[in-house]
């Protein structure tokens, strides 16, 4: 039997919880929960500028919002604790001076006004610039200058080469890689050094990760190698563009955050089979429950082109959840959308009814509680439907259809619905010009459910008082 995966999701914190990191962070949980392994969360936050205490917990609530449980990490502990890197600083440091010590890395004393002196030079020249190895074989130190510590490319050509679990084989020559920083001179490691401590610290048997790092891969495996540290294995998955069909970004795409999808009542469920379907498949399947990805998830079905943000389809997807969500369950996760509006909702036994005679009609949170809270407060009304169904006729429909209402029991939509079925055919009108004036008195505005369903869940003293109201 395989060795259960340990996988990692490992964003930096340095703002919301983006699509990106969401999908990431999705498919090393799909992997960790179909093979029974262990799903770490790593918070990378060396980035001392950029990185908060209100974006760590961004990420976690992320994360929490969508289900995305983790089995170690921050405020569960582990066996590999800590999970922060600026809490493994001695860590690096010890692996940094081990592989000085085996003359694997150096220290560098070159200043950054240098390095920029001589990258300009290279772009004088249109050249790529790569550090030319100043201090490679350096033996003293610079008095008065601090060292970063520089990781010592191999001095021959080689071909370093590693097989993708999405892409396949992927080579690159040694050559073509410069002495990178490892160690900033206060102990900070770059990302290339520092990951590969941390997942060998923790065991990572697959690193699953966006294709933006594939050329990470490279450096990591002659760390791995210098280490002697076993590799693990990678898996670099597709990126996700925008409508503008430009790579998914903070700076030009607000749908990547993950919470603003909440705030605009985008239920979990929706967005999870929304991003799992941005770089993977299974057959023609668009509607995707979380405990059919678990069991269908694997790369042989992660594709290498880039997905492509669809807003309709989410909105789609979203409906059918709204639709086939139990309705108790819709109801509870309407009641903040409804408090927003002024609404305390909570308790009313006609909730789960309201969110039944909505769904149809509501693509998210957000659109059914502005259709609910009519249901539930005096509504404003809507100048324009007033002036068009209210104006003289439609009050004089509306008194008749006040007083065609007034004996009717038991309030129920098949009580209510034959009556003013029979004064329409008795005024000789359609069916809208007696509805419309009604639904315009009741709820404020042209939209809502059929008519008797509406009355229905108002109930009769409010309905009649309403349209009172409406008539003065």
């Amino acid at each position: 039997m395989a060795t259960p995966p340990r996988v990692r999701f490992a964003p930096s914190p340095t703002g919301y919880l983006h699509i990106g990191g969401a999908r990431t962070a999705l498919f090393n949980w799909l992997e960790a929960r179909r093979d029974h392994g262990r799903f770490v969360l790593r918070i990378e936050d060396t980035d001392r500028e950029r990185s908060t205490v209100e974006s760590v917990q961004a990420i976690l609530d992320g994360l929490r919002w969508l289900g995305l449980d983790w089995d170690e990490g921050p405020e569960v502990g582990g066996p590999y604790a800590p999970y922060f890197q600026t809490d493994r600083l001695a860590t690096y440091r010890a692996a940094a001076d081990r592989l000085v010590a085996e003359k694997k890395a150096y220290l560098c004393y070159c200043t950054k006004e240098e390095l920029e002196e001589r990258r300009k030079v290279f772009e004088r020249q249109k050249r790529p610039y790569k550090y030319e190895g100043t201090c490679r074989n350096r033996t003293e130190p610079v008095p008065g200058r601090t060292a970063v510590v520089r990781f010592r490319m191999p001095d021959s050509d080689e071909t370093v080469t590693f097989e993708d679990r999405v892409i396949g084989k992927i080579s690159k020559q040694s050559s073509d890689l410069d002495d990178f920083v490892m160690l900033r001179a206060d102990g900070i490691p770059l990302y290339n050094f520092g990951a590969v401590v941390d997942d060998h610290g923790m065991e990572i048997t697959l690193v699953i990760r966006g294709q933006e790092h594939i050329n990470s891969t490279f450096p990591q495996l002659l760390v791995y190698r210098a280490l002697g540290w076993k590799t693990p294995d990678f898996a670099h998955l597709p990126l996700i563009l925008g409508p503008d069909r430009e790579k998914l970004s903070k700076r030009r795409h607000p749908e990547a955050d993950v919470m603003l999808h909440r705030k605009n009542g985008i239920l979990p469920e929706a967005l999870l089979n929304f991003i799992v379907r941005l770089g993977w498949s299974h057959g023609n399947e668009e509607i995707i429950s979380r405990e059919q990805m678990v069991q269908w998830f694997g790369f042989d079905h992660v594709g290498s082109t880039s997905g492509v943000w669809n807003p309709e389809k989410l909105l789609w997807l979203n409906q059918h959840y709204l639709k086939t969500l139990p309705e108790a369950d819709v109801a509870q996760r309407l009641l903040p959308f409804l408090a927003q509006r002024g609404v305390d909702a909570a308790g009313d036994p006609r909730l789960p009814r309201v969110v039944v005679a909505l769904r149809e009609r509501s693509k998210t949170l957000v659109e059914m509680a502005e259709l609910a809270r009519p249901f539930f407060v005096r509504p404003e009304m809507d100048p324009k439907a007033v002036a068009k169904h209210l104006d003289d006729t439609g009050r004089v429909m509306l008194r008749k259809a006040r007083e065609a209402l007034s004996p009717v029991t038991p309030w129920a939509a098949s009580g209510i619905d034959p009556v003013l079925k029979a004064l329409s055919e008795s005024e000789g009108v359609g069916m809208g010009k007696v509805a419309q004036p009604i639904r315009v008195a009741v709820t404020g505005s042209t939209v809502s459910p059929p008519i008797g369903e509406t009355l229905e869940l108002l109930g009769k003293d409010e309905t009649l008082e309403r349209i009172d109201a409406a008539l003065r």
